[in-house]
């Protein structure tokens, strides 16, 4: 569930020295992506929306268009 997402899992990623971490919210259709900041922790850096697109400089060329995450996801589920 998106509780745990946002607390549990964002925290155990944080003490393992995850460098950036993506939640797709499915019932929102956004996409929120955290990153490691200058004290270490994991910080929400941006969120995503339908007219977007993902770019990370973990992965140097990646593109990902937000709105492929939600093909044939009916909304409001």
């Amino acid at each position: 569930n998106m509780r745990r997402d946002r607390e549990e899992k964002l925290d155990v990623y944080a003490r393992h020295d995850v460098q950036e971490y993506w939640i797709v919210d499915w019932p929102q259709r956004i996409f929120e992506v955290y990153r490691r900041d200058s004290q270490n922790t994991l910080q929400l850096i941006a969120t995503l929306g339908e007219g977007d697109a993902l770019r990370s400089s973990l992965f140097m060329g990646f593109e990902l268009a937000i709105a492929s995450l939600f093909v044939g996801v009916p909304r409001g589920e």
